[in-house]
Order: C-alpha cells, then sequence, then structure tokens
C-alpha cells in the first residue's frame, strides 16, 4: 500500500487521539478477526498464552484478575474458561491450576499462526527501530497523562 509523504511539521500537529483511536480500532479488529477463524475471543487467546507461558501455575480467579484489566467487552471469563475445559484444551488440576491440553497447544499454535500474518500486514515498511520508537513514545503519553507507561 503507498501513503503520501508529509513534512515533520506536518505529522508533529497531527491529533495523537485519532491516530492512536485509528490504529488501535484497525489492529484490535484485525487480530480479532484472525482469532475468530479459530473460533476464538481475544480472552480465550489471553488465557491460553498465559497457561501456555506458565502451565501449572495460573488458578482461574488469579488470571481473571490479571486479565480482565484489557477488556473492553465486559466478557464472561468464568464462560471462557469453562469453553476452553469442555472444548479439552485445557485442564485444571485438583489444586486449581490450569495446564494446556495436547489440543489445546494445538488450537493455540493455529490461531497464533492466523495472528502472525496480521501481526506481518500491520508491521509492513516498519523496521523494529521505528517500531520500537513509536511505542516509547505511547508509553510515555500515558505516563505524560497519569498511566501506567510500563511495559504490561
Amino acid at each position: 500500500m503507498t501513503i503520501n509523504e508529509y513534512t515533520q511539521q506536518q505529522l508533529a500537529a497531527q491529533p495523537l487521539g485519532h491516530w492512536t483511536r485509528t490504529a488501535a480500532h484497525l489492529v484490535i479488529g484485525a487480530i480479532r478477526g484472525a482469532l475468530a477463524e479459530e473460533n476464538l475471543t481475544q480472552p480465550h487467546w489471553w488465557i491460553l498464552n498465559h497457561i501456555a507461558g506458565a502451565p501449572g501455575t495460573w488458578q482461574r480467579a488469579a488470571l481473571t484478575d490479571k486479565l480482565a484489566p484489557y477488556d473492553d467487552q465486559d466478557t464472561d471469563f468464568e464462560a471462557v474458561h469453562a469453553d476452553l475445559a469442555a472444548r479439552g484444551w485445557t485442564t485444571e488440576a485438583a489444586d486449581g491450576t490450569l495446564t494446556l491440553t495436547e489440543a489445546g497447544e494445538a488450537g493455540r499454535g493455529r490461531a497464533k499462526d492466523h495472528a502472525a500474518l496480521v501481526h506481518a500486514r500491520m508491521r509492513e515498511g516498519i523496521d523494529d527501530a521505528a517500531y520500537a520508537h513509536t511505542i516509547d513514545v505511547l508509553r510515555r503519553t500515558v505516563a505524560n497523562l497519569g498511566g501506567d507507561g510500563n511495559l504490561p
């Protein structure tokens, strides 16, 4: 895709809210669309990745507490946990800790492949230095306005 070039002065005069809202809407929509190919929502994805990253350490309540602040759809996390268990993608030990099954890891892998296509499309023409700089500017903006500018 070709986009017009602008001067630094023209770009610096742009409203950050417009561009961040537009980017967020498009990025989140594309990721949600990719996950939907596996009949997953973002909360499904978050849960699967957290469990995969630390098998046997997360319990439902702690994981819900960790993820709920990122949710913008009033997700019923208990229903998401129940769905993953009903699919046979997660198991829950006697102590309440969660683990992915082979089917869960396979589903997570398929979803990851779908999401990777979105990430590749999103990053076209943007090298790592420019991307990192953009994230750092947004972190600083968030911190300047009283938010948490640390990485999640």
